[in-house]
């Protein structure tokens, strides 16, 4: 199997100074998606950005993973919430012309 795009999670594991645990505590929570190839646990670079997030929250603010999980569905929501915003207000448009 290829491994172009992911990245192996010891590697990541070891440049942010965490247990492999965490990862794997992320991925259980559904917050990550963790690829196995050859036994070795990868994470595909798409997920980075947020999974940079998730560190940022856990070292700076202390934050344990059940509750990244819980800002992570918050966020979600926020999201979806502006899109919906954005939406009605892309109608109401239409009606004021």
């Amino acid at each position: 199997m290829r491994t172009d795009n992911l990245i192996l999670l010891k590697t990541v594991s070891s440049h942010y100074q965490l247990e492999l645990s965490f990862f794997t505590h992320l991925h259980d929570l559904g917050l990550i998606e963790i690829e196995v190839m050859e036994q070795s646990p990868y994470i595909h670079e798409n997920q980075m950005h947020n999974l940079e997030r998730m560190i940022r929250m856990h070292h700076d603010l202390e934050v344990n993973p059940e509750g990244i999980d819980v800002v992570f569905n918050l966020l979600q929501k926020i999201e979806h919430l502006k899109k919906d915003l954005m939406a009605a207000q892309n109608r109401l448009r239409l009606y004021e012309n």
